[in-house]
């Protein structure tokens, strides 16, 4: 009871402390968006006030003599009187400054300074009639020229960073105007903005007085709710839980009362009514009941496991939109003999293996299950065969079948960008395949014998290659022997024409459909065999891969495999020719330098899209990134530059686009052409 003790204790500090927690952050938030909002009042403020102030004070000067000012000098009367005037008005507003520039219209880089006046205490130095200064930066800049151009009516600067020595101030800026309306200069007027970091100070004060008031006020009082009507109620219920388990006899009621919260409320009366349903359970079973209890519970166990050691959340790669795989078991008991698995070797392969164990129940689950295991872990071992991985898988599960269990696969590696498909078939029904626009019909391959049996056994690899848009149709014997109420089996051809039936449907689809027709077929009678689907949909653009010795004589090869795989592209005949140079460039650079003095190979990987082509270049030779090289400067003589780094400079010139990459060990350089 300490421990439930302690533990309620500590539940009870942790609700505490997320209250706590909640009402800090939301003051956390009314602060932030107080500040804002009380910000930006204020700023609105300081911009109306100072743009009324910047107005009137040009109506102390006359536009039509901007030019004589500067002209004539500080010397002149008329300027000498509106530079008083301008003084005065600065230090009565109480601003930091008030002055007058004319911009250089051209580039807006520069201005004159007309007038300049210093307000009281204010850290600057006036500027002298006619100085010359830069535009502080391009805020100012826009500003000036939305001005003069008339587009703006007045702007508002505020400048809290960059202020060299200055502090945070706002600077409204207005057109000064000659008789004829034409802007001749700026008149801008800047105020430090002290009074508004002072006045938000004593609002913070106030959000954060106000929020540990109500922190500690709501901390009492939860405390008090939650252990009145949470925690000591909880602890009666354990305590009576607790008991009966020890005892296995009635006690103490605890009643719907026991809190005001409904949950607890619910869970007594639960308590309560569950120790009379055990009372009265315990009373009336039997050993004969108990037994039955006991292996049904392992059916159902063993049914989860069985589920649940294979794929069965759909899609299975939501991230991946190159191919689509559904799959579906359906055992004729509690559980089953078949299985079927699917996952990513890498990136680029996907191995899918169907099984058939011999016999039914717990005895061919278990067996399953075991070969299942091994397959997986064997075909995720890079440099495995799918006959190698079944040879494996035979070597290690006759020595220990002394049930004489066997089970029949098929096993399949297939590499995504090209759809090659590399297979192995241990006693397996052949798949049905169909072709992009085609019809579903069995793809024969070699079979070896099956798993189990004999550990000498060797196996074959059968290879064929996907299409985008082609599906193949995996299954156990299940689906073709479905037998009816007259001892009719669906058959082959059967199981064809339910395929081409739903043959446009997607993969889930098209499994969902035969299934129906299978139980369509085999109507009243029973399920005599479990019934195991797999069904892939190649997806995503055209992939070709070509791998050659990295040497200069395998430039026609190359070549070749680049026009063999365009010529049904809409690619004019100077795009080819930029990337036959292109080609050349990149695949004898690797030649003559990737390797050394060593031999190696050369991969180029080409994908079609509508309207472009990609090449991809990976050798495993020294890491270089051509592109790290900067661009020869072509406005030199030939004689002038420097050796090298033209043909690559062509490359991406000519190219759309260009990017290198060294991965796993592979230099891997992309180009990309768009078709014209």
């Amino acid at each position: 009871m300490k421990v439930f003790k302690k533990l309620f204790k500590n539940f009870e500090a942790n609700i505490i402390t997320f209250t706590v927690l909640l009402l800090l952050l939301f003051s956390i938030l009314v602060s932030v968006i107080g500040y804002g909002s009380f910000t930006k009042a204020f700023e609105l403020e300081y911009d109306n006030t100072t743009y009324h102030m910047a107005d009137t004070a040009t109506a102390l000067i006359d536009g039509d003599q901007i030019d004589d000012y500067l002209a004539n000098g500080a010397d002149d009367a008329s300027y000498k009187s509106t530079k008083n005037a301008l003084d005065t008005y600065c230090l009565k507003m109480d601003v930091s400054l008030v002055y007058l520039i004319q911009v250089d219209t051209t580039d807006y880089n520069h201005f004159v300074s007309v007038f300049n006046c210093v307000g009281k205490d204010a850290p600057y130095t006036e500027w002298e009639l006619g100085s010359v200064h830069d535009t502080t930066n391009d805020e100012y800049r826009e500003t000036y020229r939305q001005l003069y151009d008339g587009t703006l009516e007045h702007g508002t600067i505020y400048r809290t960073d960059n202020l060299r020595g200055a502090p945070p101030h706002i600077t409204t800026l207005v057109p000064l105007k000659d008789s004829d309306g034409k802007t001749v200069a700026v008149l801008c007027i800047q105020r430090m903005m002290d009074r508004m970091v002072e006045a938000r100070r004593p609002f913070l004060y106030i959000i954060a007085g106000s929020t540990a008031g109500l922190m500690l006020f709501s901390s009492i009082i939860s405390a008090i709710y939650i252990r009145r009507q949470f925690v000591r109620p909880i602890h009666k219920i354990i305590r009576e839980a607790k008991r009966f388990a020890n005892e296995n006899k009635p006690g103490e009621k605890l009643g719907a009362d026991i809190s005001y919260i409904e949950e607890l409320s619910v869970l007594a009366t639960s308590i309560d009514k569950m120790e009379e349903d055990m009372l009265q359970y315990i009373d009336n079973l039997t050993a004969a009941t108990a037994e039955k209890e006991r292996i049904g519970t392992e059916l159902s166990l063993a049914t989860a496991i069985q589920a649940n050691s294979l794929p069965n959340t759909f899609p299975a790669f939501p991230d991946r939109s190159d191919f689509d795989i559904y799959a579906s078991m359906t055992p004729a008991k509690a559980v089953g003999g078949d299985f079927y698995d699917f996952f990513l070797i890498d990136d680029d392969h996907l191995a899918v293996v169907i099984a058939d164990v011999s016999g039914k129940g717990i005895p061919a689950s278990l067996f399953m299950m075991v070969t299942k295991i091994l397959v997986n872990e064997i075909s995720q071992h890079s440099g495995f065969t799918p006959a190698q991985a079944l040879q494996l898988v035979n070597e290690r599960v006759c020595p220990r079948n002394r049930e004489d269990m066997f089970v029949t696969v098929w096993l399949g590696f297939i590499e995504l960008s090209t759809g090659k498909v590399i297979s192995a078939n241990a006693g397996h029904e052949d798949p049905a395949i169909m072709r992009k626009d085609g019809e579903f019909e069995i793809l024969k391959s070699r079979h070896g014998f099956v798993i189990g049996a004999i550990d000498t056994v060797k196996y074959h690899n059968f290879e064929f290659t996907l299409g985008r848009g082609d599906k193949l149709f995996l299954y156990t014997d299940g689906i073709p022997e479905a037998t009816d109420i007259d001892n009719n089996m669906m058959s082959i051809d059967g199981m064809l024409k339910a395929l081409n039936q739903y043959k446009e449907e997607s993969p889930q689809g098209i499994i969902e459909g035969v299934i129906r027709s299978v139980n369509e077929f085999v109507g009243e009678a029973p399920q005599f065999d479990d019934m195991t689907t797999v069904c892939l949909e190649l997806k995503g653009k055209e992939t070709a891969r070509l791998v050659v010795d990295a040497e200069r004589s395998e430039m026609d090869t190359v070549n070749e495999f680049v026009h063999q795989h365009l010529s049904d592209t809409p690619c004019s005949f100077k795009t080819l020719m930029d990337l036959d140079l292109a080609v050349e460039e990149i695949f004898v650079n690797i030649a003559n330098y990737a390797y050394g003095e060593e031999r190696g190979k050369a991969e180029i990987i080409l994908l079609k899209n509508n309207d472009s082509v990609s090449l991809t270049f990976v050798d495993q030779g020294i890491p270089y990134n051509p592109l790290a090289k900067p661009d020869p400067d072509t406005t030199l003589s030939a004689s002038e530059r420097q050796i090298g780094g033209l043909g690559i400079f062509l490359v991406k010139k000519m190219m759309d686009e260009t990017s290198y990459e060294y991965k796993n060990g592979s230099n891997r350089f992309t180009m990309v052409k768009k078709f014209t």
